[in-house]
């Protein structure tokens, strides 16, 4: 009897350390687009979440449209999005510059599709126009309205490299031209793959080219990116959207998230696309890297 009751004891302890060192029981789904900044960020949040007692599981590599499929659904929890992408992509509205009024607009929307948003970064990586540093310090181009002052005196002298999809969108080069009052002869525009304008621009092929913010090669090439003085191109700051029935089950994770939120810029997430897409680190080291070193991770 004394031997049945000293194993019944040691079984209950052992419980119990079991029960201590286990996780709380959350869990949660966090999902990432194809791209290394959407895995950059996903990893800091799984690491963040996973430091708070939840359990984890990242879903990697999807298309936006999955995405957004797989939020509605639950299939994913929450992802980190853009309120451009949302605005124009999944809920056909008209882009907006002002991050908070399209933010707000996202919210008021997606209500009924039960999604929510939460967690409003300044990361925008949004559309920019960006020339080689020398170059447009020697002409006095520092704004998108300086550029279009020396278009108009200048119309033949700058070559623009962008890809199609950007040479035609409402939010791309037309709407810029209209916007800020000038043309690019179409003789001046040269179409390529995205990622290749760069090449160009670093082979003096091109003058001024498209780029999202964020891009690493504006790091690593030293570019300007010239300012939209004027507020034309679209907001397209990250922000977390989460499955409205699990902020209900954890609405704890707006506050866990602000630290991390506080922290996304666009500086630092170019940084973080340098790192993993020029220096080739991995994503979970960089992840790790700037949560210690931004004193995000409890322990």
């Amino acid at each position: 009897m004394r031997k049945r009751l000293t194993l019944f004891a040691l079984l209950t302890a052992l419980l119990i350390v079991l029960s201590a060192c286990a996780p709380g029981g959350k869990s949660i789904t966090v999902g990432a687009k194809t791209f290394t900044e959407q895995l950059v960020i996903a990893k800091m949040t799984t690491f963040i979440l996973e430091d708070n007692g939840y359990n984890v599981e990242e879903i990697q590599n999807l298309g936006s449209s999955a995405m957004r499929q797989a939020i509605e659904t639950r299939q994913v929890d929450m992802s980190w999005e853009y309120v451009g992408t949302a605005l124009v992509t999944y809920l056909d509205q008209e882009p907006i510059a002002d991050k908070d009024e399209a933010m707000q607009k996202v919210q008021e929307l997606d209500e009924k599709n039960g999604i929510a948003w939460t967690n409003l970064t300044d990361a925008n990586n949004t559309y920019a126009l960006v020339m080689e540093r020398e170059k447009a310090d020697a002409l006095g181009i520092e704004t998108l309205s300086d550029l279009a002052a020396y278009a108009k005196e200048n119309p033949e002298d700058l070559r623009f490299g962008m890809e199609t999809e950007f040479r035609n969108r409402r939010d791309g080069m037309p709407g810029l031209e209209e916007y800020y009052g000038f043309d690019v002869p179409p003789s001046n525009i040269r179409e390529m793959e995205i990622g290749l304008y760069y090449t160009a621009l670093e082979n003096d092929e091109i003058d001024v080219t498209q780029a999202f913010v964020t891009d690493p090669q504006i790091n690593s090439m030293d570019l300007k990116i010239l300012e939209d003085d004027q507020q034309f191109f679209p907001s397209y700051n990250y922000a977390a959207t989460i499955n409205q029935e699990t902020l209900d089950d954890y609405p704890e994770i707006t506050e866990i998230l602000e630290p991390l939120q506080n922290a996304l810029t666009e500086d630092s997430l170019r940084e973080l696309n340098y790192q993993v897409d020029i220096e080739q680190k991995s994503v979970e080291r960089v992840a790790k890297d700037f949560l210690d070193e931004n004193d995000l991770l409890k322990d």
